[in-house]
């Protein structure tokens, strides 16, 4: 029995695909930057009208700061570093450990101090393996 035969992009029809979804995600992370500077600015006016800085909003800051570096890296080098999201991952369970507070139950906060160990390990082994560019 035959089997059948699936059609294969053409080499412009291929070209045309990358052209497109390049565009997609080039006006998805500039969309991303403008609405990660938004935040930032409705975070500062709460926090002017509130007169009160506590860690939970430095470390909002750094998640901002964290996320229009991925952008910015993207753009920069056509390439978005996996090193990033886990930077990212680390701030955002230390915030949620400072929300929580006192109020976190004991297991849940060695969970993610055991999560945030488990990411800075990734990190580590990313940062001390990865291949240089030329």
């Amino acid at each position: 029995m035959d089997q059948p035969q699936h059609e294969v992009l053409s080499p412009a029809d291929r070209a045309r695909a990358l052209t497109m979804f390049g565009l997609i995600e080039r006006g998805l992370l500039f969309l991303i930057a403008l609405l990660t500077l938004g935040a930032v600015a409705l975070e500062l006016l709460r926090v002017w009208q509130a007169q009160n800085i506590n860690l939970a909003d430095i470390l909002l800051m750094f998640l901002y700061t964290e996320v229009i570096g991925m952008v910015a890296a993207f753009y920069s080098g056509k390439t978005a570093p996996v090193i990033y999201p886990i930077f990212i991952a680390i701030t955002a369970l230390a915030r949620l450990i400072v929300l929580q507070g006192k109020e976190m139950a004991p297991q849940s906060i060695i969970f993610e101090a055991s999560a945030i160990l488990l990411l800075a390990v990734a990190a580590t082994i990313l940062i001390r393996f990865r291949q240089p560019r030329d």
